[in-house]
């Protein structure tokens, strides 16, 4: 039975209800699920796994399959539905994976960070397979990802101190690391980070990740203590980095297991404003996915966390993430709330004393604008269509795409915002203006390899056809989408 993935028999097994719900909504024939079981399977090199429309039938009767079919389904139902479905979700129970198997929970050490940074970065570099990178994957939320995020906050027991003083390090040994290669790597990640607004995550994924490998080969060498420190932060920002292209280009799995291994090279370099900012791109991931509550906890972790040492310009972009989630949870108060904290504390950047770090660099007015923007049209989406907070978008979201017309270095941002009108246009029934501005945003979308960008024309483009589909701009749009963004899975 093993080579079948079945758990044996269960002489008092039920049909698993909340299976079968899943698979009817999903469309799919019992014989193309196990194909595609059999395909997953495949990948990760589980070839002993032979499933049929039997097997199927039997695990829609109440059988629990074994390792690692729990995981697939669970990938395969979060592909389709383009939301986190849990293996508790489909009525089955996970086997107690590893730490780096079960990708969020992990232990706070500093060298064990190292190894499942290496660890992850060479297996990604290898593979570069679709969310399957060495071990299974899968998408973790609810309880099972805030909480091991919840240890981010508990103090990192001191290091005991030498007695003797410790022997003197000789710069010139192999493998200590200069102030001009520093200098090199902060520098080149900045210029990483510009790429990404500029060109989108498909375009540049690999080469963060390498870079990513090549700073963890150096943590592993001997440094002093301040010159760790610094690698760890721009580890946190490599791996950042490449968990916010990996969400871009659709790699969701892939793209938490970064975030999580960000937060934590973070807390090792004791930066919290640059660890809320990871916890911010966490939280925009989960909004993506479908869960705002989830989204909310990890933003107010952010904002507890980083409370007393980050700069109005952070703190700015993590109530414009409060108030995106209250959007998508349907509460207007809390939202508006939120939006208004957002500018008001963005009104005190300029009065700031301390420069701000590279990363938070991009939230500048014309992102502001586009998150507000943002928030009240999902408003709009939540509250039934409402044309009342359509109308509340529209005058910032015309602010944020004027803005980012004359911002070349953003190229990523301004396309979603010529989306955001075109959503906008189109909840105020207006299908002509939204076809104009979908047109904008698909002539940008051309030379910016963003998954994300594409989905969401391609999104809109669906609504506009199935509302207003008789309407010859709609046609044309149509038409038009088929010729520059064809549906066509493409290799990161």
């Amino acid at each position: 039975m093993g080579g079948n993935g079945g758990s044996g028999t269960n002489a008092d097994k039920r049909p698993n209800e909340l299976l079968g719900s899943w698979f009817v909504r999903s469309g799919w024939s019992k014989g193309e699920l196990a194909r595609q079981v059999n395909r997953r399977a495949r990948q990760l090199g589980a070839n002993h796994i032979s499933t049929d429309t039997s097997r199927v039938r039997r695990w829609l009767d109440g059988e629990n399959p074994r390792e690692p079919i729990p995981r697939i389904l669970s990938e395969l139902f979060s592909e389709r539905f383009g939301c986190v479905v849990s293996v508790e979700d489909l009525g089955l129970r996970a086997a107690r994976q590893s730490p780096s198997a079960s990708g969020v929970d992990l232990p706070w050490t500093g060298p064990q960070t190292v190894a499942l940074l290496s660890e992850f970065s060479r297996s990604d570099l290898m593979l570069a397979r679709r969310g399957f990178l060495g071990t299974s994957l899968a998408l973790s939320a609810g309880p099972s990802l805030i909480e091991p995020m919840q240890r981010w906050l508990v103090p990192t027991p001191a290091s005991p101190v030498p007695a003797e003083p410790g022997p003197v390090l000789d710069a010139r040994r192999p493998g200590r690391l200069s102030k001009p290669e520093m200098d090199l790597l902060e520098s080149t990640t900045r210029m990483f980070r510009q790429w990404d607004a500029q060109c989108g995550g498909g375009l540049r994924r690999k080469a963060v990740v390498g870079q990513l490998h090549e700073v963890t080969d150096l943590l592993q060498e001997p440094q002093p203590e301040a010159t760790t420190r610094k690698l760890f932060k721009v580890a946190a920002e490599l791996a950042e980095l490449a968990g916010w292209m990996s969400y871009d280009v659709g790699l969701q799995p892939t793209a938490q297991k970064y975030f999580v291994l960000a937060l934590h090279a973070a807390k090792e370099a004791g930066d919290k404003p640059l660890g809320s900012y990871v916890l911010s791109s966490m939280s925009r991931q989960m909004i993506h996915l479908g869960r705002p509550d989830d989204a909310l906890e990890l933003i107010h972790l952010a904002q507890y966390g980083s409370r007393d040492c980050a700069g109005p310009r952070v703190q700015s972009m993590l109530y414009a993430m409060e108030a995106r989630a209250y959007a998508n949870m349907g509460q207007p108060g809390r939202c508006k709330r939120a939006v208004r904290m957002a500018e008001d504390t963005f009104a005190e950047a300029d009065e700031w004393d301390e420069p701000d770090p590279d990363w938070i660099r991009f939230f500048s007015e014309a992102e502001l604008f586009a998150e507000n923007s943002h928030s009240y049209r999902d408003l709009a989406y939540v509250a039934g269509r409402s044309p009342t907070y359509a109308s509340l978008a529209q005058p910032l979201m015309e602010r944020a795409v004027d803005l980012f017309a004359d911002d070349h270095e953003h190229q990523r941002s301004y396309a979603l915002n010529l989306v955001g009108m075109a959503t906008v246009h189109l909840l105020r029934r207006e299908p002509e203006c939204s076809a104009d501005y979908a047109f904008q945003a698909m002539g940008i979308a051309k030379k910016v390899r963003s998954e994300r960008v594409n989905t969401r024309i391609r999104k809109t483009v669906a609504t506009a056809v199935r509302d207003f589909g008789e309407l010859s701009a709609v046609v044309d749009l149509s038409e038009q989408l088929a010729v520059d963004l064809p549906e066509t899975a493409e290799a990161v």
